[in-house]
């Protein structure tokens, strides 16, 4: 598919279509690269853990924070000399 580069004030672009954008995820933002002479887009990665912060204090508010496994201890514990 040929695609026109535009002029776009100072500098220059091109609209990317629809469909293409559906089919890669990419939205509003893109990580852009030049790759042995392509201009190369991808979707920008997130960080890892990004947004549990949030996603905790939800599950502490709606009080879904109970421990899953209570705490146990182990057969030879009481052996350890610490």
């Amino acid at each position: 598919m040929k695609i026109a580069i535009r002029r776009m004030g100072n500098s220059r672009g091109v609209i990317i279509p629809k469909p293409l954008l559906l089919e890669t995820g990419m939205k509003d933002e893109v990580d852009m690269t030049v790759e042995n002479g392509s201009i190369v887009l991808r979707r920008p990665r997130t960080a890892p853990r990004e947004g549990w912060a949030e996603a905790s204090k939800a599950i502490a508010e709606a009080g879904d924070d109970a421990l899953q496994w209570p705490a146990f201890a182990n057969e030879a514990d009481a052996d350890i000399e610490w």
